[in-house]
């Protein structure tokens, strides 16, 4: 029996697909390494030099793999949820794979990188067009600039609801508090469209 809203329900728990995006190089193939509970599933493929001309590597001169369809990944949550995670190609060439990537999902997390924050507009613009919940979450790399969140926001111009974390996509915790800070909010809209129905309000739009 399959749920509304992405959520698959099952005798003993509910499954929840989550999608991971960003700009390339940005750390989704780390997060989802970092915080799976099984031998994630990767479709990384070497560099090639045509790909060297279209992908930026100024701020990522070791990286000699890129991903080429999705990374996949499982964690439980909790005893009642468990989450399976999507990671996006990171490449324009690669964007025709995203709506199937993305169908039946029940949020996202778009990865940041203050070096290059305009990497990440693309994947905002996205899930603001078709409006599924998304939170963005700035990968702390060792050399990235430490800009307060507030001027983060800013420059990313999205709404003051949208929660904006800053984390390490090698840690596994932090991660998880990412993946909870989705979660809170999905389950607060939720109970807020309750309410709304209850009252018969109609639901703002856009």
């Amino acid at each position: 029996m399959r749920a509304s809203g992405g959520l698959t329900a099952q005798p003993s728990h509910l499954s929840a697909k989550i999608v991971i995006s960003g700009g390339f190089g940005v750390g989704k193939t780390t997060l989802v390494g970092a915080i799976s509970e099984i031998t994630p599933l990767r479709t990384e493929a070497n560099m090639t030099s045509a790909s060297l001309s279209v992908d930026d590597r100024e701020f990522l001169p070791a990286k000699t793999t890129t991903t080429v369809a999705l990374d996949f990944g499982r964690v439980t949550i909790s005893e009642t949820l468990r989450l399976y995670l999507f990671g996006t190609p990171g490449q324009e060439r690669f964007a025709f794979m995203w709506d199937d990537l993305v169908q039946g999902a029940l949020g996202a997390v778009v990865l940041a990188d203050t070096r290059r924050l305009e990497d990440c507009y693309k994947a905002i613009d996205y899930y603001e067009d078709r409006s599924i919940p998304f939170i963005v979450a700035v990968n702390q790399f060792d050399t990235s600039p430490r800009h307060r969140l507030d001027q983060v926001r800013m420059a990313l111009n999205i709404d003051p609801d949208i929660p904006l974390i800053r984390f390490d996509a090698r840690d596994k915790e932090s991660v998880k508090e990412v993946l909870i800070r989705l979660l809170d909010m999905l389950l607060v809209r939720s109970r807020q469209s309750r309410v709304t129905a209850a009252a018969g309000v109609p639901e703002a739009t856009g």
